[in-house]
């Protein structure tokens, strides 16, 4: 995980002959509408892999019944510098750090799941591995809570920087494995509230099998809100080192999201009181968004609230649940195709797009919410009212529906976005534990270095399948390269498996066929490919480059006496023209580079797979971390 881009938000007031056939359309131009029979999924399967997924991202001692046998325990001395015990939890990613604001959101999506698709999940006899999977995360969260006032290394266990210039098992961490924590003088009401609310939500869906757990997961939900909405501020201001990875956009929303969660837990007329009496203050009843995510939780505060409402539990706030609920119905409708001009963009092969960078979480927690306010409309025997007409319950069901056999196959591609399900998944996932043979085959440790030389850049597949992890997904042309460097389309997160356990559980008892929703109709100009003209370099002289490099160094630390200097490279295209085939020569690297693909040349590098074409204007970035002076860069050739 590197970057994540921070969210947009609107304020509004008031099987072979199937590929064939997709094949065909696309280049004729035609909707890729795909008959019901075609194909069908097994979602009870689809929902058991995704579970197993959080097993192989398990940090800490793991236990005896653990599934994922290529894991191993790791993260042993975690918190110890600090004198804390922080063992446990989740690896956010393809990488070793436990980045606290998306852990507590997939605790929450997968608590949720368990409460409202409890029936489901028990059917598919899934409930002790749900329940294990919510317990992985809040038993980390309960040890980190150390005082009502305090929070430990909820940003980040493990140091982003350094971590991310190694590639080895979790099992051979040599890297440092810094504690963080928030208090008064440090607030961060975003990952407080957030860690809150999961609390919260995993009470509930514990209470009907362990009442004394359920219980002190609510105490701990209850001070952590009231610390969180004391001591206001944004997670990252106090915690810079999390900046960079999971920037934090506000925290109204997790206040009034934590607020949300409580009431329900408690039926307490204090947290009701609490998102009403700062709806509109803190954007609850003002926003009107198109995303759903670690970062944004306004459209499932929207939904949630939406439940008392559809109940007949307004009271006297019905008037205020009613602009939460036209917010929630925004989103419903955006997602649905029918709000105007404010839908949410669809690639040809109709999955829904939000951004570049790990489209898929996007599409599949807002699935999943769809699928939960469905829930809601139905059992309200109501419906949504869109700008483009009225839609039934079932009609969310059947967009969620859609997007979720998108993930496992039906799609331009056939490929599922689910490793492990299926016969065609990635095979070459960006994550470090996936890529590098198990420790009970490889017992010697693997170091930082050489495994960026023997396992990151082999091109065989990853010798371990790391079953339930959705990758980053295709691109707006539903575009998608299986390359291990190809990190924003093929490293899975936790916030982007998580919501499928819900989704896939809702799934498994629906009687539904496919509907044809609108897709956007292939652009006649695709993206170049490699095999689009022919290689010809040019003659170079430096005046007529048209490549400018802009080099800064982010970030510093010293370890064993060195001093190491993470350089940032911005590579941009300064004429009028796109620039293919961009070849660069590093001279003076000594450390490892990320954002390149090396050649059989001796220092030279080109863009990576993914990146073929570099518009006019346009830029993109890469990384390389040594000690000593800054590497020499070049253009060897370009087209």
């Amino acid at each position: 995980m590197y970057v994540m881009e921070k969210p947009k938000r609107f304020f509004f007031s008031s099987s072979n002959s199937l590929g064939l056939f997709f094949h065909l359309a696309l280049l004729a131009g035609l909707p890729t509408i795909i008959s019901a029979a075609a194909v069908s999924f097994n979602y009870v399967d689809a929902l058991d892999k995704s579970l197993l997924f959080f097993e192989a991202q398990r940090s800490g001692k793991l236990p005896q019944n653990q599934r994922v046998k290529w894991r191993g325990d790791s993260g042993l001395r975690d918190g110890f510098l600090q004198g804390v015990d922080l063992v446990g939890g989740y690896y956010d990613a393809g990488d070793h750090v436990k980045f606290g604001l998306p852990m507590a959101f997939s605790v929450t999506m997968l608590a949720w799941a368990a409460i409202d698709f409890r029936n489901e999940i028990a059917a598919a006899n899934q409930m002790s591995n749900t329940l294990w999977a919510i317990r992985w995360g809040t038993d980390y969260f309960l040890k980190a809570h150390t005082q009502p006032n305090l929070l430990w290394a909820q940003a980040c266990v493990g140091d982003g920087e350094s971590d991310h210039i190694c590639w080895q098992r979790a099992e051979d961490m040599t890297t440092p494995r810094t504690a963080y924590k928030l208090d008064p003088s440090k607030p961060g009401s975003d990952l407080a509230g957030e860690t809150a609310a999961a609390l919260a939500a995993a009470s509930l869906a514990f209470q009907p099998y362990n009442s004394s757990y359920s219980y002190l997961l609510l105490m701990h939900a209850k001070e952590l809100f009231t610390f969180a909405d004391t001591y206001k501020g944004l997670y990252d201001d106090s915690i810079p080192n999390a900046e960079q990875f999971y920037k934090s956009s506000g925290y109204q929303d997790e206040l009034l999201w934590a607020a949300a969660w409580l009431y329900r837990a408690t039926d307490n007329d204090y947290y009701l009181k609490y998102v009403m009496n700062n709806a509109a203050s803190m954007g609850g009843t003002g926003w009107a968004v198109r995303e759903f995510s670690w970062d944004n939780k306004y459209a499932g505060l929207q939904i949630l609230l939406s439940k008392d409402l559809l109940e007949g539990k307004g009271g006297a706030y019905a008037s205020i649940l009613k602009q939460y609920q036209a917010k929630a119905d925004f989103f419903a409708c955006s997602w649905l195709q029918k709000n105007g001009g404010y839908n949410v963009d669809l690639t040809p092969g109709g999955l829904v797009y939000v951004r570049e960078w790990n489209n898929l979480q996007y599409a599949s927690s807002a699935a999943f919410l769809l699928a939960v306010y469905s829930e809601y409309l139905a059992s309200a025997k109501a419906i949504l009212k869109c700008p483009g007409g009225s839609m039934k319950s079932q009609d969310l069901l059947t967009f969620a529906k859609s997007q979720a056999d998108y993930i496992l196959g039906k799609n331009p591609k056939l490929m599922s976005y689910l490793v492990g399900y299926g016969a065609n998944y990635p095979m070459h996932v960006h994550h470090r534990g996936a890529s590098i043979a198990s420790v009970s085959i490889l017992r010697t440790p693997v170091g930082c270095t050489e495994g960026f030389e023997m396992w990151y850049n082999r091109p065989q597949a990853n010798p371990n399948v790391i079953h339930g992890a959705l990758v980053g997904g295709p691109n707006n042309y539903d575009g998608f390269i299986d390359d291990r460097s190809n990190y924003e389309q093929t490293e899975p997160t936790l916030s982007g498996t998580a919501p499928l356990v819900g989704l896939f559980a809702k799934l498994t008892s629906s009687n539904i066929i496919s509907a044809s929703y609108p897709q956007k109709p292939p652009v006649p100009h695709h993206p170049p490919t490699s095999s689009d003209r022919p290689y010809v370099p040019s003659p170079l002289r430096t005046v007529d480059v048209p490549v400018k490099f802009l080099h800064s160094i982010t970030s510093s630390w010293t370890t064993r006496g060195i001093t190491y200097y993470r350089h940032k490279v911005i590579v941009k295209n300064t004429s009028r023209k796109p620039i293919t085939n961009l070849r660069l020569k590093i001279e003076n690297l000594t450390g490892q580079l990320y954002g390149l693909s090396p050649t059989r040349e001796k220092n030279i590098y080109q863009t990576p797979q993914h990146l073929k074409v570099l518009n006019a204007g346009s830029e993109f970035q890469f990384v390389y971390v040594q000690g000593g002076p800054q590497a020499k860069i070049s253009v060897v050739s370009y087209h």
